[in-house]
């Protein structure tokens, strides 16, 4: 009796531990291979003109696309930053309240 009880407790350890990898999955992985999906298809549906914010936090308007950077049109001139550094689209759309603040 006691050979049967620890062969039905180490089956309900590996249905637990599978379980806990499952959630850990659908809670954890999934989310994150998503938002990397969503990120790419931002970047690659970027275009001349578009308004961005760099995650440094620079204000500007995509002069030129080049295959791993990107030149923006500032106020104060021009800058050469890498795809990876766009954080988010600048849109009146997206910012309403700030329709009077404009990127020459």
């Amino acid at each position: 009796m006691n050979i049967l009880q620890a062969q039905s407790g180490g089956g309900s350890q590996m249905v637990m531990m599978l379980l806990i990898m499952a959630v850990f999955f659908v809670f954890m992985i999934w989310p994150q291979m998503r938002k990397q999906k969503k990120a790419k298809t931002y970047m690659e549906s970027l275009q001349k003109g578009d308004r961005i914010v760099t995650t440094g936090g620079i204000h500007g308007k995509i002069g030129v696309i080049a295959d791993t950077h990107f030149v923006i049109d500032m106020e104060e001139g021009k800058a050469k930053i890498e795809k990876s550094a766009v954080s988010m689209e600048y849109t009146q759309a997206a910012y309403p309240q700030t329709a009077s603040v404009d990127v020459k």
